[in-house]
């Protein structure tokens, strides 16, 4: 359960029922808890799964490394290899 000031933050800022607003912040918080691992793993699968190349894939996931709210170190194309195919 979210904290309740949260809570209550979001379901009036939303109009949101207390329980919806809950259920979001879980929904939300859930999502970033996936480690660097599960998450290039995933991402990597999905744009491989949309057609693009693993040059392009290596370079996006990068990116989006920094903006995700895990503490990622800056991985090499290398280190994202490793970590798709291990």
């Amino acid at each position: 359960m979210p904290e309740p000031e949260l809570v209550d933050h979001v379901a009036r800022s939303t109009g949101l029922s207390p329980a919806e607003a809950a259920r979001v912040i879980d929904d939300v918080t859930a999502y970033y808890r996936e480690t660097v691992d599960e998450f290039v793993r995933r991402r990597h699968r999905d744009l491989h799964q949309r057609g693009r190349r693993n040059a392009e894939i290596y370079a996006e996931v990068a990116g989006e490394l920094a903006d995700r709210l895990f503490a990622a170190p800056p991985l090499s194309e290398r280190q994202l290899r490793r970590l798709i195919y291990t």
